[in-house]
């Protein structure tokens, strides 16, 4: 699962997450601009780091788990 954060004076207001596979706001300002990032390149940007990332890694990750 991959997750992006963004935060301002200790609280979140906005985030992506990959199993959601969006932007998700918490608060006006962050919903107003998950609104706007859904629609825009911003996803796709996140949607490439989770496959350039995370699902390369998550074998390697895996296999030493086990």
């Amino acid at each position: 699962e991959y997750i992006d954060s963004y935060v301002f004076n200790k609280a979140e207001y906005i985030r992506f997450n990959s199993t959601v596979g969006k932007y998700v706001g918490y608060t006006e300002h962050g919903v107003k601009n998950a609104e706007t990032w859904n629609k825009g390149s911003e996803l796709a940007q996140e949607l490439g780091e989770l496959e350039r990332y995370c699902k390369h890694n998550a074998a390697n990750h895996y296999s030493v788990v086990l």
